[in-house]
Order: C-alpha cells, then sequence, then structure tokens
C-alpha cells in the first residue's frame, strides 16, 4: 500500500490496494491498463472529492506498472455491435436522472428465479432481519402445506382513488414477480377507511389491472377479515401487547409523544367512546422512531360491505401484515417508504403468534410535470382544471388509457425503469417513446386533416370518384388495404400550402408541385382563391400521374369526400419539472397550470376508413401523430384524442 497523499484540502485519503491479475493459464499477464477504475474506491469513500480519488489511482496505477507504452497509446478499433432482433428491443433500466439506459431484459426476466436474491417459499428465515420465534419453523411447515411451496404475491390498493402511472409499477411488480415464478397474485382492497371509498375506485382499479394484462389469481378486501382482525386484537391486549389509549391524535403525533396513562381499556367495539376519544395502540417502537402505532379508530361510519355492523376500524399499520398472513403471501412487495414498517410488519405477527410473511422494498416510480396525489387530483377535478380522473392530461391508469397509450408501453416503461430500490423519478418524454414503439406496430394509418384548406382539381382525370387504396401500414403491406375516394375535391392542411417559398420549404407552393400521398398524382397551383381580408379559402389545381413528371420534392396527406371531426391536442399539465416544489413552484402546483395544455381542433376531418372506429381505437394520422377514439364520440362525430406525436418534440427532451 502506498502511504497516503495529501488532498488539497489538507486531508488524507487510504485508497484500496490496487491489485494485478496473475498471469493466464498460457503464461500471459494480463494488462489492467483501462481495467482499474476509481469506482470501487469512490463507492468506499462517499466523502471524499471525486478528483482528488482520481489522482490517487492514477498515482498507484502508475506506481505499478510504470509509464504508458506505446502499445497502451494505440488506439483500439471498436467491436461493431450486434443489432438486437425485434423480439430483443426490451430496454431497461435506468435510473439516473431521469434517463433510460442501454439494452437489458425483459421485466419478467427481471423477476424471474434468483435474479432478485429474494427467499424461496418456506425460507423466510433465511432473510436478514426476519425474526425467529420458537413457533417459526412450525408455523412455516403449516405454510407450505397450504401453498404447497407456490410463491404469493399481492395488490393491496387503498379503493379511495384512480391508479395511476406509479401504481403501474406496482401492479407489473407484484403480478409480475408471481407470474415470472410459477406463483399467484392476489387483488386485495385495503377498504378500511369508509370514509373515503366508493364503489366506482373498487371497479376502476380492477379494470386498470386486468387492462395492463394480468387476472388476479382471487380478489379480496381487508373487510373480508375483519371478524379475525377484531379477535386478534383482543388477543393482543389479553397478552398485555395493546391498550386501549385515551390521547388526542395531535398529542400522540412524533417520534417522540408523551406516554400514555392508559393499559387494558375495555372493549372499543359497543360504542362507549365518541371518534376520537380513544384509539387502539400497540406496545412497540418502529425504526423511524414513532412509538406505540396505532391499531384501531373510531369512526361512526357505515361501511360499503359491512354496513353499521362497525364503528372501529383498523389502520394499516395493523391490518396490512395480518391479512398478508391470512392469505399466507410468500413476498410482501411494497415501495420503499414502508420500510419504516417492517418492525411493525414482524412484530405483530410473531406478537400474535401466526404465519410472519416476508416484506421487500423497492423503489417508487414518479413522473416529472404531474401531480399524482389523490388529493391533488380531486382538487384539480374541484377547480376545473380538469374534466375528471380520466381527464388524458393526467398520469392516472385510466387517463392514460383515455388518450391511447397502450397497455403494453406502460408495461414497456416499467420494465425500462427496471425493479430498483432507488426511487425513480422520470420524464414523461420516456413513456411517450414506449407508446411510439407500440403504436407503430398497432395502428393502422389514416389520414386526417386538421386545418383544412379546399383544393379543386380543375382537370380531375375521371368522371367519377376513384378508389384509393391505402396499406394499413406501409412498411408492411401484407398486413392490408383500406379504401378511401379520390373526388375533384380535396383538402390539404393549411400549412402545407405557401404562397412564397422559403429556402428549404418543400411543399405546395406556386410553380412548385406536390405529390398526394398514396393517390398517385402530383398536383400543381393553378389559381389562388381568397376571402375578403385577403386569407387564402381555396386552391385550384391541376393534376399529373406522378410517373409522367419528375418526383415532386414532397408528398403531403389529403382526404376527399371526409369526416367531420374534433381533434384534442394535449401538452403538459404543468409548467414546471416539480409542481409541487415551493423552490419551483412558490404558489403552488394550481399557480403553475399550463394554459395551453389542452387545444380542441373542431373541424378537423378524417377519411372515412375510421368509420366503424369504437372507444380507444388507434390510429396513426399520417404525418400527424398517433390519435385515439375518445369515448365522446357519438351522434355521428367522432371524437379523437392525440396520444403522442410521431417524433419527440425537441424542446421537451
Amino acid at each position: 500500500m502506498l502511504p497516503p497523499q495529501a488532498t488539497p484540502e489538507g486531508a488524507s485519503i487510504k485508497l484500496l490496494q490496487l491489485e494485478v491479475p496473475p498471469p493466464d493459464g498460457l503464461g500471459h499477464a494480463p494488462h489492467p491498463r483501462g481495467a482499474l477504475s476509481a469506482g470501487e474506491a469512490r463507492s468506499r469513500l462517499r466523502w471524499a472529492d471525486g478528483k482528488t480519488i482520481k489522482n490517487e489511482v492514477d498515482l498507484q496505477v502508475l506506481h505499478l506498472l510504470g509509464p504508458k507504452t506505446e502499445a497502451d497509446l494505440e488506439k483500439k478499433p471498436k467491436a461493431a455491435k450486434a443489432r438486437p432482433a425485434p423480439a430483443e428491443k426490451q430496454k431497461a433500466a435506468v435510473v439516473e436522472n431521469g434517463e433510460v439506459g442501454t439494452e437489458t431484459r425483459s421485466l419478467l426476466e427481471q423477476l424471474r428465479g434468483e435474479a432478485l436474491k429474494f427467499h424461496k417459499p418456506g425460507e423466510n428465515y433465511k432473510t436478514e432481519g426476519y425474526v425467529v420465534t420458537p413457533n417459526t419453523m412450525a408455523l412455516l411447515k403449516q405454510h407450505l402445506a397450504v401453498t404447497g411451496g407456490q410463491v404469493r404475491t399481492r395488490f393491496p390498493p387503498e379503493p379511495n382513488g384512480i391508479l395511476h402511472i406509479g401504481h403501474a409499477k406496482a401492479i407489473n411488480f407484484n403480478f409480475g414477480y408471481a407470474k415470472a415464478n410459477g406463483g399467484v397474485c392476489f387483488l386485495r382492497y385495503d377498504d378500511t377507511n369508509p370514509e373515503k371509498e366508493e364503489e366506482k375506485y373498487f371497479t376502476a382499479i380492477r379494470e386498470m389491472v386486468e387492462w395492463l394484462g394480468y387476472q388476479p389469481y382471487a380478489v379480496t378486501h381487508a373487510s373480508d377479515y375483519f371478524d379475525q382482525l377484531y379477535t386478534w386484537a383482543l388477543e393482543l391486549i389479553r397478552r398485555g401487547q395493546a391498550y386501549v389509549c385515551h390521547q388526542k391524535i395531535e398529542e400522540i403525533k412524533g417520534h417522540n409523544p408523551p406516554p400514555s396513562p392508559w393499559r387494558d381499556r375495555p372493549d372499543m367495539r359497543k360504542g362507549k367512546f365518541g371518534e376520537g376519544e380513544a384509539t387502539l395502540r400497540m406496545k412497540l417502537v418502529m425504526e423511524d422512531g414513532k412509538m406505540d402505532p396505532v391499531a384501531y379508530r373510531i369512526k361512526f361510519t357505515p361501511h360499503h360491505r359491512t354496513g353499521d355492523k362497525w364503528c372501529i376500524y383498523p389502520t394499516y399499520d395493523y391490518t396490512h401484515c395480518l391479512c398478508d398472513s391470512i392469505e399466507h403471501i410468500t413476498h410482501s412487495l411494497c415501495t420503499k417508504e414502508f420500510q419504516a414498517r417492517r418492525s411493525s410488519y414482524f412484530w405483530l405477527c410473531n406478537a400474535l403468534d401466526v404465519y410472519c410473511p416476508v416484506q421487500w422494498e423497492y423503489g417508487r416510480l414518479n413522473l416529472l410535470y404531474t401531480v399524482v396525489s389523490k388529493r391533488k387530483i380531486i382538487r384539480l377535478v374541484e377547480t376545473g382544471a380538469v374534466r375528471d380522473w380520466d381527464d388524458p392530461r393526467l398520469f392516472t391508469l385510466t387517463a392514460l388509457r383515455r388518450r391511447g397509450f397502450p397497455p403494453e408501453a406502460i408495461n414497456n416503461f416499467c420494465a425500462r425503469v427496471g425493479v430498483t430500490v432507488a426511487q425513480a423519478t422520470m420524464e414523461p418524454h420516456l413513456l411517450e417513446a414506449c407508446a411510439r414503439e407500440v403504436l407503430n406496430e398497432q395502428a393502422p394509418r389514416a389520414m386526417a386533416v386538421l386545418e383544412p384548406l379546399k383544393v379543386t382539381i380543375t382537370n380531375f382525370p375521371a368522371p367519377k370518384a376513384l378508389e384509393v387504396l391505402v396499406p394499413n401500414f406501409p412498411a408492411d403491406e401484407s398486413r392490408g388495404f383500406h379504401k378511401v375516394p379520390f373526388k375533384p375535391t380535396v383538402y390539404i392542411e393549411e400549412t402545407d400550402f405557401r404562397e412564397e417559398v422559403d429556402k428549404g420549404y418543400k411543399r405546395l407552393a406556386p410553380g412548385q408541385p406536390v405529390g398526394l400521398r398514396h393517390a398517385g398524382y402530383v398536383i400543381a397551383v393553378q389559381n389562388v382563391i381568397k376571402d375578403a381580408s385577403g386569407r387564402v379559402i381555396e386552391l385550384e389545381v391541376t393534376c399529373t400521374k406522378s410517373d409522367v413528371l419528375e418526383k415532386p420534392k414532397a408528398f403531403i396527406h389529403w382526404v376527399s369526400e371526409p369526416l367531420a371531426c374534433e381533434v384534442r391536442l394535449y401538452e403538459r399539465l404543468f409548467l414546471h419539472k416539480n409542481p409541487e416544489d415551493p423552490s419551483e413552484v412558490p404558489g403552488g402546483f394550481l399557480s403553475d397550470l399550463n394554459p395551453d395544455s389542452l387545444r380542441v381542433v373542431h373541424n378537423a376531418m378524417v377519411d372515412s376508413s375510421v368509420l366503424s372506429a369504437r372507444p380507444f381505437d388507434k390510429f396513426q394520422f399520417e404525418r400527424l401523430g398517433y390519435f385515439s377514439v375518445d369515448p365522446d364520440s357519438e351522434g355521428g362525430k367522432m371524437v379523437f384524442n392525440r396520444t403522442v406525436t410521431l417524433k419527440e418534440d425537441p424542446g421537451k427532451a
């Protein structure tokens, strides 16, 4: 070991020994130059200056290997990278500064077998921190008799709001881990707060789980187990592990509340106390220092499933681990913020001497330029900033579905984020990129015009309308065609015509013809018709077979005998990356709304090939983007939501 080198600040850094690999079997000593790095040293010396570490490593390399030779300095040719097959295009995970990393495995591959170093069913005791009691092995034996050694997970949403993009990762992780390992996953509603729960949330949650492609092994509710949970609560009191407390909620908040003078109080269920007058508290200290968490509280609110049977309801800290125990969950997967509850999870199962699953934490998924808090989304709805939970500007799953995001795109996005422990805060354009990849393969092409300009073909080549065959997928014509009419009157985009040609402009202008996509004709401006204000309202053109003329500089889309439609164009709902951050948005998230987040085009036109489309059907409108049929389509007028543009807006990156 070389003596430590002094840093510029006067401190010293003691580095790890840099080892030279031994010679290989042929007697060649491998040259480690270039393989050595400061990465390990940096990981162990996080407090140290990175530049100083690099300098020290360079000095030690020089001491061990001497100065570089000409062979070291010779530039090595880069090996050609093999292009992945389409089925291998699953990319992964990232998660650094919200940017996706390089190619990697699919989500199921990331979750399969021992990839996550999880315990095997029945081997809970091998997990670090797992508490083993005299009865643990007998309980695990009973557990294996029930499950047959099968992996069991659960997805436990609260039915008090609509699931959002963060829940998509939780769904993929819980259902995906079970699926990847031949197991089962329960959908268990955590319905312990009747004041905020509504039937529409129960329905929407299950719909979203199934929309993402997963089928629950069983649909259960925490309320299914209220009787058993109550019996166990009495047992905790009998064992001296819980007590009824009369301290106010405000008095027991924080990590160091005053100790409660109450112990072993009578039954709360009989309605002897008013709301807030008493709670049942468990006798333990959690990792974060919180003492004696609440197990039950009084609420005189009817429950949607149990009616007026109960006036006390259990908390998450009490309910969750016991429901996991009842359902013989093998891996209780939850986000990182629940790590502080792991001790109470193990403590409570062991205090009641019941089977204890293992809680595993993973990083939460967040997106920039949005809010996902249920309370904040409700405020957006109440203030009219959005229409409802499924407004396509939100990142709830119902909103993403309505906007046209395919479920495969959301699952692929979760796979790219990867199974990480660190919290991931991602850019929305990464999710949009996943949508483009899927829609490019799934969405048939159609032609639509958002700002129509009438074009009259004065020398139309036939006495009646022609039929033009348009490929559903131009890159693969084996996937079929659809017919569109071609008549003397067509409509093009206003922006596809200019009276004066700028350098680089290739579309229609006087003296500059363009081709009509798929029609086989080139049109040239003959006459420009304007209204009284000087605005161009119609073009008269001539057409010529495209194989007769020199290939035009551009081909533009068009419609003829079109369907009138409404098109909704969406941008980000918020102006700043972190609308909830007071340092970015001092006035609060409601002051950060983007006034241009929605533009409605009322008089757009689309070709008749989409006439039979149903809500949520998806199309690529050529040159414009990917669009989805909105459920508002009725009475013969179709409504389309733009899902994403064809290419990422450089300004968003």
